[in-house]
């Protein structure tokens, strides 16, 4: 079993597909670290020598910022748009969506689920 990053990866899978499984790594990053490497796409991950798993991984050390120093700075950028109390900030800290959606109706990903009202009487 191939282990990058920190991530075991899914061996009966292609390796494009394997990769994404980094968080950090979409399915373009993937086919750039294999190119760059020089492993086909379609070479399954269990079928990858200890030469090859040992590239990738050094690549994907030295030049991509992946798994917990990434989640450690987006978590650090939305507590600075917090902290100065930007629109985005004031969005993050009540829950709401941040890129102009609606909120009267939908939302409810952001929202959590419904808080019934009780409606007027009479």
């Amino acid at each position: 079993m191939a282990r990058i990053a920190g991530v075991d990866l899914p061996k009966n899978k292609r390796g494009v597909i394997g990769l994404t499984y980094i968080y950090g790594i979409g399915s373009s990053r993937a086919g750039e670290i294999l190119d760059e490497v020089g492993v086909s796409h379609d070479t399954k991950v269990n079928d990858w020598n200890d030469d090859n798993i040992k590239n990738i991984s050094l690549l994907i050390q030295n030049e991509y910022k992946v798994e917990g120093e990434l989640r450690t700075e987006v978590q650090t950028n939305i507590k600075r748009l917090m902290d100065i109390g930007c629109y985005r900030g004031i969005r993050h800290r009540k829950g709401l969506p941040l890129r102009g959606q609606r909120t009267k109706n939908n939302a409810r990903t952001r929202k959590g689920k419904k808080k019934t009202v009780a409606g007027k009487k009479g």
